[in-house]
């Protein structure tokens, strides 16, 4: 499971901030895996992000997408119980 924590006093920071500190803030995404989120005039713009946590994310939502039919399929009752589905299987394969 992929769990993002934010630390408001850390990870909120302003562009011109970025600007400033570019080493300093991608040392401490990097550091502390968290992301940064950007503010112009104090409202949130942009978030920065590790790369490898940026895949992690990726990867976790596309397998996310690909489970949610099958999910839709068990709520609408469309599916088998696995021994009924091999003794099917088995039936059909004549095995």
């Amino acid at each position: 499971m992929i769990i993002i924590s934010l630390s408001i006093t850390q990870d909120i920071r302003s562009i011109t901030d970025l600007k400033r500190n570019t080493n300093s803030v991608l040392k401490q995404i990097h550091k502390t895996k968290r992301p940064v989120v950007l503010t112009v005039n104090g409202k949130a713009e942009a978030v920065l992000i590790d790369a490898k946590e940026y895949e992690k994310i990726t990867n976790a939502f596309n397998l996310l997408k690909l489970l949610a039919p099958a999910e839709e399929d068990i709520s609408n009752g469309r599916y088998k119980e696995a021994k009924e589905f091999f003794k099917e299987f088995k039936l059909e394969k004549e095995i």
